[in-house]
């Protein structure tokens, strides 16, 4: 399109001097003092077809900004940048709407106003709200350092909006047609976008595209990998990964059921719990045990007991053979956590101590899980012939077509237009809390989950049902007394908050368990705020959040191995 656009936009509000850590709390404290601001602007481009089609969606700002608190006289926008409905990288299936003007006082003085819009489905239908708010950092750059001096929130008032849409105009256009044109591929783009995000059920499915490029990933701050193929007593074999860091020993990561070690060691945020363990001098073992996608054994029928009984002490023994040490260190999660936990209580040996994540001697699940469990669904696709469920979704393929039909009634508290999203969560429940992901982790879930066989499926239910640690034929093998003696070792158990696929009681009722069995000091137990499940590993602040939380658990019980 040669034509451009052009709109006018008022926004009003109250932002204040005093509190400038919280925008709802500004604006809260600016109401009260009477510390009004308000611009009205317009936003144009001159070429309405880049402006679409550019991935930063940029237009022009000029106008004015009133604020007595800066200045008695309005303040002149020059430099002025706005963009429209651009892609969040930090949030999942999310919009944003900046802008950012420097405004400039009679006496000479700049202020910079940065504002941004959040556009997202956060479950509620919030498109008037998340359209016409607008979160705003005043900052004065009149010297060489910028000083943030105020922030708040600003509005479109109805009246406001009524107004802006009598100003909306293509500009250039050579004929009547062709503004008429520009106006509908402009409102094509905005109502798509906010469709996009608010749609739900109703928008078409994110596809994997085989045939695509692969992605650019990012280096990893490791070692080079170092790679070592073993096989169980039963004839399995299995792959452990080294990143051979400082001088502070081995340290095994064990992924849950259905992911490869690729769950740890993503590229998609700035730090990954490898690299952090790496950082802090730990020698790095990924285990990617019989359950794992990137594994052969994947596809073959099996249970937990398999896992604990021959994976574990056949791991350990490899790790320990290899790095020349009597024992080792164990960060497990899900499944490989409470694998773990069976294979200690069934007595291996050489491990020094254990941080165990989400799943431990008690699986006790939300309703929807047990509901689930106790339907044995699991048994039904054994039945007929079903021996593995995979994440992976092919549009080609109409049977995946009609089961993502299906999963789209499926409840749940996530908005997600992801297929493989909802192929998790009709397989294992809620896996991880969209909300802690970045967007670029949200794209490549795909990447970490794959094929599970029903065998498993079907032990895991009857541990649920049992809400506790049973063998594959129910039986109840692993918690006695006598065995519950041999964990005593230091263990850490963490779990997020929120966890809606194994609930926080599970871990409080594991510690409480062994504090009687043994020496109670060995035992600790952590929380984290917000997070639910795997968003533990791949949350974009995870290596804030979660990761120095385990490097501390592993320094305290490091006591320096005994190289031989």
């Amino acid at each position: 399109m040669s034509s451009g656009i052009r709109f006018t936009e008022t926004m009003r509000g109250h932002f204040s001097t005093a509190v400038l850590d919280d925008y709802a709390r500004a604006e809260a404290r600016g109401q009260h003092d009477g510390t009004p601001l308000e611009f009205t602007v317009t936003v144009s481009s001159d070429d309405l077809g880049a402006l679409l089609s550019s991935p930063t969606h940029t237009a022009r700002i000029d106008g004015s900004i009133a604020c007595p608190a800066l200045s008695a006289q309005p303040l002149q926008v020059v430099g002025g940048e706005f963009q429209l409905l651009v892609k969040d990288p930090s949030r999942v299936n999310a919009r944003q709407m900046t802008y950012r003007m420097t405004g400039v006082a009679a006496d000479g003085k700049r202020y910079r106003v940065d504002g941004f819009k959040v556009i997202q489905d956060d479950k509620h239908l919030e498109v008037w709200a998340d359209t016409t708010t607008l979160y705003v950092t005043v900052s004065d750059v009149s010297g060489g350092a910028e000083t943030v001096v105020g922030k708040g929130i600003l509005h479109i008032l109805p009246a406001d909006f009524m107004k802006q849409m009598t100003t909306m105009q293509v500009t250039g256009a050579a004929n009547p047609i062709e503004a008429l044109r520009g106006l509908a591929a402009f409102g094509t783009f905005f109502a798509g976008a906010l469709f996009d995000t608010y749609g739900g059920v109703l928008v078409k499915s994110n596809e994997l595209q085989p045939d695509a490029e692969p992605r650019q990933r990012r280096p990893l701050k490791l070692s080079a990998p170092d790679v070592h193929f073993f096989t169980t007593a039963d004839g399995v074999e299995l792959r452990l990964t080294r990143f051979q860091g400082g001088t502070k020993g081995p340290v095994l990561l064990a992924p849950g059921f259905g992911t490869s070690t690729l769950a740890f060691t993503i590229d998609t945020v700035d730090t990954n719990l490898p690299e952090a363990l790496f950082a802090a001098g730990y020698d790095v073992w990924l285990f990617d045990y019989r359950a794992s996608p990137d594994l052969a054994s994947s596809r073959t029928q099996f249970t937990l007991d398999d896992i604990a009984r021959y994976d574990y002490p056949a791991a350990v023994a490899k790790v320990r053979e290899v790095a020349q040490v009597p024992s080792v260190q164990v960060m497990a999660h899900c499944v490989g956590s409470m694998t773990l936990l069976m294979a200690l209580l069934s007595g291996l040996q050489g491990v020094r101590s254990a941080v165990c994540s989400a799943l431990t001697f008690y699986p006790i699940s939300p309703l929807a899980n047990r509901v689930r469990a106790n339907l044995d669904l699991g048994q039904l696709l054994t039945a007929a012939h079903v021996e593995t469920l995979t994440t992976d979704f092919d549009s080609q393929k109409l049977q995946d077509r009609l089961v993502d039909s299906v999963l789209k009634m499926f409840p749940s508290g996530e908005q997600c237009t992801s297929a493989v999203c909802r192929r998790i969560l009709g397989i294992y429940g809620d896996v991880y809390k969209h909300a802690m992901l970045n967007d670029a982790t949200h794209r490549a879930i795909h990447e970490m989950f794959g094929v599970a066989n029903t065998t498993t499926f079907n032990h895991i239910a009857k541990m649920v049902r049992a809400e506790k640690i049973v063998d594959k034929d129910g039986g109840d093998t692993y918690l006695t007394d006598a065995n519950l003696k041999r964990l005593a070792i230091p263990i850490t158990f963490l779990h997020g908050a929120e966890n809606h696929l194994f609930l926080p009681e599970g871990s409080m009722r594991t510690l409480k368990t062994l504090a009687q069995a043994n020496d109670a000091t060995l035992y600790d137990r952590i929380e984290f705020p917000n997070y639910a499940h795997m968003d533990c590993y791949m949350g974009r602040d995870a290596a804030r959040d979660i990761f120095p939380t385990i490097v501390s658990a592993l320094d305290r019980h490091n006591a320096a191995p005994v190289f031989v």
